[in-house]
């Protein structure tokens, strides 16, 4: 579905996003959510008047499964690279557990249809990434779009935030989310499956200040209240 020009996310009901970036009429693709993403792909690039073979890279925000998704197919089948921060790399290779504190709040409902939206999407059959490269905080990357890395760990020791300046979009993975897949609860918030929450509100400093008509989280839909204010939102929530 389209965000904004240039901007659309797989993922209709926003539980699970992808993101796809065109810039110039070519396109960089920003986490792969679930591994039955795929098949969704070529619509939504159609939909913007390309291709897959208009893709030039797939950037992951960090390594969690439901960001890998359908990476490692992406690469194999049609040779995009794929990045992460240097701190995930393990992470995204399978080379390492993943290091969520467990799900933190809960309820029933929405947590059991998160993982039944997942199952039916092809959660359980992601494949870790065979090959990835590594981008560090502050790097500016040689994709459409030319993102600049804001690294916020706390979800996961290198989750980053990636600031599409030409598109006035802040893409910020799980640095915080605006829907709980765990709880139901709408809103800017630290995402479940966080591994240092205290980490994690801490780091959105690092974002706050960043100028960005659209935020678009990892889970939840768009925010367009202004980073500011979102940071101010999930750091209250996160003392309270």
């Amino acid at each position: 579905m389209e965000i904004a020009p240039g901007v659309r996310r797989i993922g209709a009901n926003s539980t699970i996003n992808a993101y796809l970036i065109e810039e110039g009429g070519r396109v960089t693709i920003v986490d792969a959510g679930v591994s039955g993403y795929y098949k969704e792909l070529p619509a939504e690039l159609a939909a913007m008047g390309r291709t897959i073979d208009d893709v030039e890279a797939l950037v992951l925000t960090h390594g969690h499964s439901d960001h890998v998704g359908f990476a490692e197919r992406l690469r194999t089948e049609h040779r995009v690279p794929v990045s992460v921060h240097e701190d995930d790399a393990a992470l995204a290779r399978g080379e390492v557990k993943n290091p969520a504190n467990g799900f933190g709040p809960t309820k029933l409902g929405p947590l059991m249809g998160f993982l039944w939206f997942t199952l039916m999407r092809g959660g359980l059959r992601t494949r870790h990434i065979g090959e990835v490269s590594t981008f560090g905080e502050g790097a500016t990357l040689d994709v459409p779009g030319s993102p600049r890395v804001i690294l916020t760990p706390g979800h996961t020791p290198g989750s980053a935030a990636l600031h599409f300046p030409s598109h006035d979009a802040l893409l910020v993975g799980d640095a915080f989310a605006t829907y709980a897949v765990t709880t139901g609860v709408r809103g800017p918030q630290i995402a479940p499956f966080t591994a240092d929450a205290a980490q994690a509100v801490d780091s959105l400093q690092r974002i706050e200040d960043v100028t960005a008509s659209l935020v678009l989280p990892g889970h939840g839909d768009p925010w367009t209240e202004g980073v500011e204010e979102a940071v101010r939102l999930v750091t209250r929530a996160g003392k309270g």
